[in-house]
């Protein structure tokens, strides 16, 4: 097996990296600092391709593989957490539900402005008292007529605000029954259809999370995405995918904090010698080192499953639980090798420390994925 990436598949790193250092580098602490959404380098990636990387080109996407987006996405996060959390959104969790669930007609109406940039994408399925506990949620949807009306309120969505469609998964049936909720797409500017608080957090600040809330929002049945009742079964199906994002984006965040520790070990001086001489330091380095090894080729297996089209649950499980948990784990490092210089924003660790957390909540909790990988073990 061959673990190194192909020729096209680092040109494509390669551009994402130079993008990054290029345009968004240079503003990474203004941007976290102002919780400032920047909504135009989103666009600039969409001339790029980056917006519609999975999508095919006949939908007016990059028609890229998994393993070229967990490139993608590795190189973002390396620069900014908070950039690479909104692509691998954008991409995986509302493009996508729209090109594996959407039929014909949809796809082409909606994809070609998601992948060129010029729409940005949401995807609503948590809810204020309904994180992990989705088959209780309430947020309903009716029907009248030929149309639905959708009631209730989505918290913690990325671009929830901005976006300019999103998916939002409704419950169609009981609270808890089988298959009791329904997918539907909603534009911006639908009446009844609107942002809400914007979230005020400790990381991933430039990235936006908010509030969407639906208020008697009637959209046609031409907006319904699959069956009606197949909603949940379609976002477990979603997750999987954007959880291989999830895990890429923890190991860009990973590779970003142990870049800067190891280069600040080797300039740092003490008792005339640099700090990575000493086997506190050089242990430090080991273990990250190996531990983003690690969680790259649980990442690069979940992805290489993926473009074939096998069964990878379980293993993207594995390899989002355990990225998020080294993006933690290297981050907190990190900072200990910088010392007191790590806790200030005059060096970019506290950053990679504060964004990292969030990989192990979002697309489902460290806790959620131990369910889903034991599930999948125990029926072997």
């Amino acid at each position: 097996m061959d673990f190194k990436f192909s020729e096209p598949t680092e040109q494509i790193a390669v551009s994402a990296r130079d993008f990054a250092l290029r345009h968004i580098k240079p503003h990474v602490m203004e941007w976290d600092e102002a919780q400032h959404f920047p909504i135009d380098i989103f666009r600039s990636m969409g001339e790029l391709g980056l917006m519609g990387a999975i999508v095919p080109e006949e939908y007016g996407g990059a028609g890229l593989g998994y393993i070229e987006y967990v490139a993608i996405i590795e190189e973002i996060a390396k620069v900014c957490g908070s950039i690479g959390l909104s692509l691998a959104a954008h991409n995986s969790l509302c493009t996508n539900h729209i090109l594996i669930f959407g039929n014909e007609e949809q796809k082409r109406k909606w994809l070609p402005k998601l992948a060129g940039g010029e729409w940005l994408g949401a995807w609503g399925l948590t809810e204020p008292n309904t994180g992990s506990d989705a088959g209780n949620m309430g947020c309903t949807a009716t029907r009248d007529g030929q149309d639905w009306l959708l009631n209730g309120t989505k918290c913690w969505i990325t671009h929830g605000i901005s976006s300019n469609i999103s998916v939002v998964i409704a419950r169609t049936g009981e609270p808890r029954a089988k298959d009791n909720a329904t997918a539907f797409a909603v534009e911006r500017g639908t009446a009844g259809f609107s942002g809400g608080k914007k979230e005020n957090k400790l990381g991933m600040r430039a990235s936006e999370t908010s509030e969407m809330i639906f208020d008697h929002c009637r959209i046609p049945d031409s907006q319904r995405l699959g069956a009606v009742g197949a909603g949940f079964k379609q976002s477990l199906k979603v997750l999987d995918g954007g959880r291989i994002s999830i895990a890429a984006l923890s190991v860009g965040i990973a590779k970003g904090a142990y870049e800067a520790a190891l280069q600040y070990s080797k300039e740092r001086i003490q008792f005339d010698q640099p700090i990575s001489e000493f086997q506190g330091i050089s242990f430090k380095l080991a273990d990250m080192a190996t531990e983003i090894e690690a969680a790259q080729l649980l990442t690069l297996q979940a992805a290489y499953l993926k473009n074939s089209g096998l069964p990878m649950t379980k293993e993207a499980a594995m390899a989002k639980y355990y990225a998020s948990e080294v993006a933690v784990k290297v981050s907190t490092e990190a900072v200990q090798v910088f010392g007191g210089y790590g806790y200030t924003k005059d060096f970019p660790v506290e950053k990679y420390y504060r964004d990292s957390k969030l990989c192990t909540i979002g697309e489902g909790t460290s806790e959620i994925q131990k369910i889903v990988i034991s599930r999948e073990v125990l029926k072997a």
